[in-house]
């Protein structure tokens, strides 16, 4: 399994403080069955994102776990004014593995009209989108138009996988099942930060995936399509989304908070 989205560096975000607990994380992930990690320390105003540094990181963590688990970076983009002008100049320090595409975490507390404006400069750039957990986003959970309309102009969508078991909610929980059953969802990760709360594991997931949406669908979201994106080449699994419902029909109330 290949995972693209996981604070798993030390000392640069909310994630593991040490490189001890790097390395028990690294050990949890292997141990789990994924073979390869997307480290993505947030890129906001509250953690400066700093390329250089991380792959030293990346490099260090990955001497220490002995080529057992193959380690690239990427970040946790939030769209701020200086995040965008600094995308747009040099698009691959942010990217995942330095290629094509570029987490995208939206803030919860406004989604204004002017985010398509942005979006739409940072695919100019030549970079491809990925909205990170949207059904852990209230108000996108509220708006799910937004979420369609941003599918429709080719961005991609990933959801944690703990959410699909109830450890965000039941509101997230439902929200992820309902874009897994319409379609609307290109990539599986952990968002893990650490070994408790939020560990490295998605075999649990996979299999509960697999089980309600066959296999080839769970190894697209769990393997194929993040391997492309580590590889920067076209996604190989984009199953055409099911449109968005009236809002008053059972998909408005499952996406409602």
């Amino acid at each position: 399994m290949v995972d693209i989205h996981c604070h798993l560096l030390p000392g640069l975000d909310d994630g593991p403080e040490t490189m001890e607990e790097a390395v028990e994380m690294a050990e949890m992930a292997i141990a789990d069955g994924i073979t390869h990690i997307v480290s993505t320390p947030h890129a906001n105003d509250m953690f400066t994102f700093d390329l250089e540094r991380n792959l030293e990181l990346s490099r260090e963590l990955g001497a220490k776990v002995g080529g057992r688990l193959e380690l690239s970076t990427g970040c946790d983009f939030h769209l701020s004014y200086e995040n965008i002008e600094a995308a747009v100049a040099s698009p691959a320090r942010f990217t995942i593995n330095q290629k094509n595409y570029l987490l995208i975490e939206f803030a919860d507390f406004a989604l204004p009209p002017s985010l398509d404006d942005a979006l739409l400069r940072l695919q100019e750039a030549g970079l491809k989108l990925i909205v990170t957990h949207p059904e852990r986003n209230a108000l996108i959970r509220s708006k799910p138009e937004r979420l369609h309309a941003w599918i429709e102009s080719g961005c991609y969508v990933q959801i944690t996988g703990f959410a699909l078991t109830g450890r965000f909610g039941p509101s997230a929980e439902r929200a992820a099942h309902s874009l897994l059953e319409r379609n609307w969802v290109h990539f599986i990760s952990t968002d893990a930060h650490n070994v408790q709360g939020r560990p490295p594991r998605l075999r649990a997931v996979h299999n509960i995936v697999a089980s309600k949406h066959g296999t080839e669908t769970a190894r697209a979201l769990f393997h194929d399509n993040p391997l492309a994106a580590w590889n920067g080449e076209p996604l190989p699994w984009t199953p055409k989304p099911e449109p968005l419902q009236p809002a008053s029909s059972l998909w408005q109330r499952l996406f409602s908070s």
